[in-house]
């Protein structure tokens, strides 16, 4: 089981399986909700997720799909927590910041590196994707996860 929250103490949560993928994020949207060159992610089967102290604020936008995005964050401190994807709804996006133990995130994929900051290098030994992932990637990850 991982768990994880906030810096305040006033969102916590618990996933009850194993991560579907990880990932760094570059996209802008994510930049500019990090603060940073980019997110990091791991994909987790939202019907294992469950918060047990407090919940996020969301903030919408729309992805690259034309599906909305919903960023949570925490009303007190701010801090990220997690993504809620439209365009997978059986999906949610955990921040690995947000984790009680972040060494345990393991990213294989770096994402949107089109949109990458020059001054952000790129881990080379990840797998590399200009863009979003692709309908084959997803479904690899999707049809081989153990929450299917």
């Amino acid at each position: 089981m991982l768990s994880g929250g906030c810096t305040c103490g006033s969102i916590r949560y618990e996933y009850e399986d194993d991560p579907i993928l990880s990932y760094k994020c570059h996209c802008l949207d994510c930049q500019a909700s990090s603060g940073s060159g980019f997110v990091t992610l791991f994909w987790a089967w939202k019907k294992s997720y469950r918060y047990t102290v407090g919940e996020p604020r969301f903030s919408v936008t729309k992805g690259s799909s034309g599906k909305d995005v919903s960023r949570g964050f925490c009303r007190g401190c701010g801090n990220p927590i997690d993504v809620a994807l439209g365009v997978l709804p059986q999906i949610v996006g955990i921040v690995a910041s947000s984790l009680d133990d972040p060494s345990l995130f393991a990213p294989k994929y770096e994402v949107w590196t089109s949109r990458a900051q020059h001054w952000d290098l790129l881990d080379l030994g990840l797998e590399q994707v200009e863009g979003n992932f692709t309908g084959e990637i997803i479904q690899q990850h999707l049809s081989g996860a153990a929450g299917a």
